[in-house]
């Protein structure tokens, strides 16, 4: 199929997490988090949330639930040894917690390409919303594909 315009508006399969209190503190430890409100919840209730608080880029998670998160892009026909993150961007709209089940439901909103078609763009935004529906956060991501030398366009 190969990456174009034509896609914008598609959307990508969605996925859903529960957050469990071990999935955070996890995440906690491995991205260095030295707030204590990450990792004990006496420290979290103290500073006013209901239980552990779901970390800034926690919400990159929620898409790597499904069984195969990069087969959209094999589907699209992108080689994934020609796939760079490009860019995250994260928008808050409320703090999420231990025991929330988040969900996202990426939508291709654009694809463009620069360097004569040597690398070419998309870009995603995925609503984070909880198990009432709420808003929690908005991500944003661009992947870049460059063209492999010697493979075709």
């Amino acid at each position: 199929m190969g990456l174009s315009p034509s896609l914008i508006g598609t959307a990508r399969e969605g996925a859903s997490l529960l957050v469990t209190r071990s999935r955070l503190r996890l995440f906690a430890k491995s991205t260095g988090q030295q707030d204590p409100i990450f990792i004990d919840v006496d420290a979290a209730r103290r500073a006013s949330h209901s239980d552990l608080p779901v970390p800034p880029t926690f919400f990159f998670a929620v898409g790597l639930e499904l069984p195969a998160p990069l087969d959209f892009l094999t589907d699209l026909g992108v080689d994934l040894a020609a796939l760079l993150h490009g860019e995250q961007e994260f928008t808050y709209h409320r703090t999420a917690h231990a025991g929330d089940t988040l969900t996202s439901s990426p939508v291709i909103t654009d694809v463009f390409e620069k360097k004569g078609g040597a690398l070419m763009f998309l870009v995603t935004e995925a609503p984070v919303v909880d198990q009432d529906d709420v808003l929690v956060a908005t991500m944003r991501e661009t992947l870049v594909v460059r063209q492999l030398a010697g493979a075709g366009a």
